[in-house]
């Protein structure tokens, strides 16, 4: 899937991202298929939404390469939906809203859940650009520069 027209020529990277992924729905149905889930019936359950709109950001993921169908694991006659390459480049994303969401969207001592490291039971560290030299790298000292086009 490409842009949408009214993206297509933007050159901002964040703008046509959030053009493809942007929309509440195509973000949690990539968190849930990260956390394991293929299924229709299984993402629906787990986000409650209407199944035309599912059904609609399903295709819209697998269009933009996001997800790809595949034939179900357990033999059946149903279809499965698993992220693609291009899709798990999503992770860091999905771990940075998740860890801005625990830090500023929950009360003090307010149950929520933690994403965590299964081999060592720690929660995974905090997500933060780095410099090259591996300093904390802060909005102040990034500017955003235009690219050329290839001839």
């Amino acid at each position: 899937m490409v842009p949408s027209k009214i993206m297509k020529n933007e050159p901002c990277p964040v703008a046509r991202s959030v053009d493809i992924i942007g929309d509440r729905w195509s973000l949690l149905i990539v968190r849930d298929a990260f956390d394991g889930m293929s299924r229709f019936s299984d993402f629906q359950r787990s986000l409650g939404m209407a199944r035309n709109i599912l059904s609609d950001r399903l295709h819209k993921l697998v269009d933009a390469g996001i997800l790809r169908t595949q034939a179900a694991s357990d033999g059946s006659a149903y279809q499965e939906y698993v992220l693609t390459a291009k899709g798990e480049c999503l992770f860091p994303l999905v771990v940075a809203l998740r860890q801005w969401g625990e830090h500023y969207l929950f009360a003090s001592g307010e149950p929520h859940s933690v994403l965590i490291d299964k081999r060592t039971r720690q929660a995974v560290p905090l997500m933060a650009p780095v410099a090259e030299d591996g300093t904390p790298l802060l909005p102040s000292a990034t500017e955003v520069c235009k690219v050329q086009a290839d001839e």
